[in-house]
């Protein structure tokens, strides 16, 4: 898999821009809550920089993605990004802190063009047969960085602070265009004929997302997945709390228990990869995790719920890295920028409808009626993908028959 030049180069990119993501970030919310007294508003408006381009840019930065050459629009995001960060530096220098959260709108949002990119260079140079172990491996990225990064930007932020994390955000960003500006030239053919306006390639996308089954059936087992994440988002705090009688700190090491897991799984992923149809991961993954919430839901024995938050953890791995290769396999190339900018957003608008519905329900009713509704939506999913099997089930008859 590393012998093949673009899965290194961008793995490499991606580690760089990890490492300055997260220092970023928690650089950012540990300043911000310094200088407005833990206010949650702004606290909250951090989350809001990060995620809110998701919604606005996705399906843009996916159809410019179409139209651009993928490894100059990589350059210029990354570039762009790190001149960001050096814009916000000087502001904050001169005690204009709230440049920070422009700046963080910046990043996210160019991150919205560079990241179609990337699946356009692994769909046109990584084998079919490799595609799953490398989306395996990134989300393995993922989670080590999940685990590391708040550990390494908190570190940073607190030897070095605010001034020195940007600039090493700045770095890191100038790092990853420098790795990308290695890869060999977009050939010609990856360039997209502007035949149609902005619009018209927008509307195309969407029509080629709706006409194909595959990706039809993703699109609404990513909004009921969407929903049943967004439920239990907010919850497992009041599990600590309320379900085993722990102080809110508790929270860390169900949340390490979780990412270290994620860890494992995508490992074990990677070694199977060729073995195991992304459908079937998928399937797997909605079906165990839907088994946890439950437990989770009801559990009050600490053990038990820190086992089921590592299993939870080890098969999650199975959804993100089955849908990104279903996505990956079944796109054309010309248009998989437009795909994953059409359904992202609706994995992200259900997430937030959840997160919305959660307190509500919970107070309402229970706590594990939040995780119980969570897991039912998770089961729906999996079942809205039997038609995907049975498809694969059929092709695999007609194979042994002739």
């Amino acid at each position: 898999m590393f012998s093949n030049r673009y899965v290194r180069t961008l793995v490499l990119s991606q580690v760089t821009l990890q490492l300055g993501i997260w220092i970023r970030n928690f650089a950012v919310l540990l300043f911000v809550t310094e200088m407005t007294g833990n206010d949650p508003f702004y606290v909250s408006l951090i989350s809001v920089m990060e995620y809110g381009p998701i919604f606005l840019f996705a399906i843009i930065g996916g159809t410019f993605a179409d139209r651009w050459q993928p490894k100059r629009t990589m350059v210029w995001s990354d570039l762009l990004s790190a001149i960001s960060v050096a814009v916000v530096l000087a502001a904050t220098l001169r005690g204009q802190w709230a440049a920070l959260l422009l700046g963080m709108l910046v990043s996210a949002s160019l991150s919205q063009f560079s990241q179609p990119s990337a699946m356009k260079l692994y769909k046109k140079h990584v084998p079919d047969e490799l595609l799953q172990k490398v989306m395996a491996m990134s989300q393995s990225l993922i989670a080590i960085f999940m685990i590391a990064g708040p550990i390494i930007g908190t570190f940073i932020y607190a030897r070095l602070g605010i001034g020195a994390s940007l600039l090493i955000t700045m770095v890191c960003f100038f790092g990853s265009a420098l790795i990308l500006s290695l890869l060999p030239r977009d050939a010609k053919e990856m360039k997209s004929a502007e035949t149609g306006s902005f619009l018209e390639d927008v509307a195309e996308g969407i029509r080629y997302l709706w006409r194909n089954r595959v990706l039809r059936t993703l699109g609404f087992t990513f909004a009921v997945t969407g929903l049943a994440a967004g439920m239990i988002q907010p919850m497992l705090i009041f599990v600590a709390i309320e379900k085993l009688g722990q102080d809110k700190s508790f929270l860390q090491w169900l949340l390490m228990a979780n990412g270290a897991a994620m860890l494992v799984g995508g490992a074990v992923i990677m070694g199977i990869a060729k073995k195991v149809k992304p459908q079937i991961l998928l399937t797997v993954g909605l079906l165990v995790s839907a088994a946890c919430n439950f437990g989770v839901g009801s559990s009050t024995f600490i053990p038990a719920t820190l086992g089921l938050q590592i299993i939870g953890g080890f098969v999650y791995p199975c959804i993100q890295v089955g849908i990104q290769t279903l996505i990956l396999k079944n796109t054309e190339s010309s248009l998989l920028g437009r795909v994953g900018g059409a359904i992202t957003p609706i994995f992200m608008g259900m997430m937030l409808i959840g997160m919305m519905l959660s307190g509500y329900v919970k107070d309402t009713l229970s706590l594990f009626t939040v995780y119980a509704a969570s897991g039912g939506l998770l089961i729906i999913g999996a079942l809205l993908l039997a038609p995907l099997l049975k498809k694969e089930k059929v092709k695999a008859e007609i194979g042994i028959t002739h």
